[in-house]
This record gives C-alpha cells, sequence and structure tokens, in this order.
C-alpha cells in the first residue's frame, strides 16, 4: 500500500447554493480585474482557472501581490482602517472571527467548524480559545493539486491580510496528507524562512505538472 501522502484525493461533489455562487462570481470577478483578462469556464472551476492564470509567468511574491490586491478590493479601505484603529485581537476579536470564517468561507474551502486552539501570544504567554477553524478537505486545495497554488494563492495572502490589514494575526496550516487545514486567529504567523510549507514537495499524486526531481514544489519560489 503506497504512504498516504502519495494517494490520490478524490474530489467531493458540490452543490453551490445562490450565496455560494454569489461569492465565486465575485471573487471571480475581483481576479478578472487584476489579471486585465477572464476565463470562459463558468463556477468555481473558472475560479481555480483565474488562479492558474495568476500564477502563470509569476514567481511566488508576484502571485501573493496579485492576490493582495483582489483581497484588498473586497474590503473598502475605510472598514480596513477603522478594524485596525479601534479593534484589537482580544480573545472574543478572534472567536468571532473563526466563527464568521467558518460560516462564509465554506464555498471556497469546503465544510470546516470551530475548534478549540492554544494561542502564543506576543509575550511568550498562552491563552485557550475556540478561535480555530478545522477545514475538513480543503475544496481548493483538492481542486487545484498544487502546494504552490495553496501557499501563494491562499495562505500567505490570507496570513497577511488579516495579519496586517485587519490587525488580527492569524495562522493557516494545510496538512498536505489529507489536504485539510487549520486556520487559528490569533496566532502570529511563522516567518517564511521558518513556515516548512514553504518547503513543502509537490502532491505527486494530485499535480498534473508535479516535480518528482525537486526537494520543494518548483512554484513556491
Amino acid at each position: 500500500m503506497e504512504p498516504k501522502a502519495l494517494q490520490t484525493v478524490a474530489k467531493d461533489e458540490y452543490k453551490d447554493n445562490l450565496i455560494d455562487r454569489m461569492f465565486i462570481w465575485l471573487f471571480s470577478l475581483k481576479m478578472s480585474q487584476a489579471l486585465g483578462k477572464g476565463t470562459e469556464i463558468s463556477g468555481y472551476d473558472g475560479f481555480v482557472e483565474l488562479s492558474k492564470q495568476i500564477m502563470q509567468g509569476r514567481n511566488a511574491k508576484e502571485q501573493q501581490a496579485i492576490v493582495a490586491k483582489v483581497l484588498h478590493s473586497l474590503v473598502p479601505s475605510p472598514a480596513l482602517w477603522a478594524i485596525r484603529t479601534f479593534s484589537s485581537p482580544t480573545r472574543l476579536v478572534c472567536v468571532l472571527n473563526a466563527w464568521f470564517a467558518a460560516k462564509l468561507f465554506e464555498w471556497l474551502v469546503g465544510p470546516c467548524e470551530v475548534e478549540e486552539a492554544e494561542i502564543i501570544l506576543e509575550d511568550g504567554t498562552a491563552r485557550s480559545q475556540p478561535s480555530a477553524v478545522q477545514i475538513k478537505k480543503c475544496r481548493y486545495l483538492v481542486d487545484s493539486g498544487c502546494v504552490g497554488m495553496c501557499v501563494n494563492m491562499c495562505k500567505v495572502p490570507t496570513q497577511e491580510f488579516f495579519t496586517e490589514k485587519f490587525g488580527i494575526p492569524l495562522t493557516m496550516t494545510p496538512n498536505f496528507e489529507d489536504l485539510s487545514c487549520k486556520m487559528i486567529f490569533g496566532q502570529i504567523p511563522l516567518d517564511p524562512a521558518n513556515d516548512p510549507d514553504h518547503k513543502q514537495p509537490c502532491l505527486k499524486q494530485q499535480c498534473p505538472t508535479a516535480s518528482f526531481a525537486a526537494a520543494a514544489c518548483p512554484k513556491l519560489n
């Protein structure tokens, strides 16, 4: 029997409701505007296709910059300023962010639930709070099959957006064996140089263009 990490993870069938389809349309529209071109593919498949177009011919920093532009376009600057200025990452704020994320992003990542997490604060002390979102099997990672897309198009820009723009620290930890992921609000993300996700090899059974020679997914660079 082959190792779990090398087994193909099957795609689930999703029945997107009206609100899901609205979110997919909105994000796809913003991505098309940032790219300067769109796609003829509709629905979630079109959303993933636009993500792949963003990756083409761009390094990791350039990909992350485009996604950051998309995220910023979805939230008005005055709202970002108000949240960052008048809100601090208290236990309640982190818990509420986890609750909203679990409700609002199922169209993007699939079923998820809020869990308890131990947060290491800036002063080194620990605090337990239900501010973790456990994504059971990430729809985006399964459909893309790409470590680089996961890290450059989702993990890094989302972490930076919440941590820097909202002022609410967020750490995302994908599991590249079962393709689940955990989002922990209130936890300061690791520096990329110390983050093992930036050295993760290709998902060889998921990615059609996987490199079998490179130690890390070449699209991470």
